[in-house]
């Protein structure tokens, strides 16, 4: 679906059913230089199960106009306003690496709206290689080839794919290659209040993590956990790019824990 934020249009992928703000939605909050699509299995699981769905792409991002957010901060407050806009009445977060730092963000303004929150392959803080910023700036495609070379686990660097005749990576490299990485990528770096936002929160919390995570090591999103006092799960020969990489097996750790929590 459309809708209009800050006077832009903005893409909202609703899982392949029509939206419907009464019902519990998850909301799924794509991480640096992606979009809607590397949340396909799990919004369409949502959306068929009595659950609305709403993953947008960000400003700038692929389907979305306007121009890309330079912050965190930002990120956080335009999502709120969007789901302002859309009339969500009930809301799960679910953010992939810089998406999980967005809903951080954005959690401390929806009051008892938020029902969950759960991180997947993210940490508190996400350190950005100045290399790989200078790549992005020059060409999003290269940086791409570097990030996906780094965020994909063993298996899938050798050719497995979860979904028959489709390659992850290519996918990947697709999508970021069309979105304003660099920015996002620096949105990341510069972002500072993660730990103290986690430590402030209160709601059910979800820690899905990747053993093979070059990007946001697996140390790092037990530390996330402890803050959120969260519930942690970890999906074995997998890295950095879950949703796409091992979308069964996150959808599973994120529907037993927002089900858990949605009565």
């Amino acid at each position: 679906m459309i809708i209009n934020v800050g006077g832009n249009e903005t893409f909202v992928a609703t899982g392949g059913q029509n939206f419907d703000p009464k019902k519990p939605t998850v909301v799924f909050v794509h991480g640096s230089g992606l979009d809607h699509r590397c949340w396909a299995l799990q919004s369409r699981w949502f959306a068929f199960h009595g659950y609305s769905v709403f993953a947008p792409d960000f400003p700038g991002h692929s389907l979305s106009k306007g121009e890309p957010l330079l912050s965190i901060e930002e990120m956080g407050e335009w999502l709120v306003e969007a789901l302002v806009v859309a009339g969500v009445e009930s809301i799960h977060l679910v953010g992939h690496s810089m998406g999980f730092l967005i809903v951080l963000e954005s959690a401390s303004l929806l009051g008892d709206r938020l029902k969950t929150i759960t991180a997947v392959a993210s940490a508190a803080a996400i350190p950005v290689n100045e290399e790989l910023i200078l790549t992005a700036e020059t060409s999003a495609s290269d940086a791409a080839d570097m990030m996906l070379r780094w965020g994909f686990g063993s298996h899938t660097q050798l050719g497995s794919s979860a979904v028959p005749g489709m390659q992850p990576i290519a996918i990947g490299r697709q999508i970021m290659s069309d979105n304003p990485l660099a920015i996002d990528l620096k949105a990341c770096r510069d972002y500072s209040a993660g730990k103290s936002r986690a430590e402030s929160l209160s709601y059910p919390a979800n820690v899905i993590l990747a053993d093979e995570d070059k990007m946001t090591p697996c140390k790092f999103g037990l530390e996330l956990a402890s803050s959120l006092n969260a519930n942690v799960s970890t999906i074995k020969n997998s890295g950095h790019m879950l949703p796409m990489e091992s979308p069964k097996r996150t959808l599973d750790a994120i529907k037993s824990f927002v089900i858990k929590n949605s009565n």
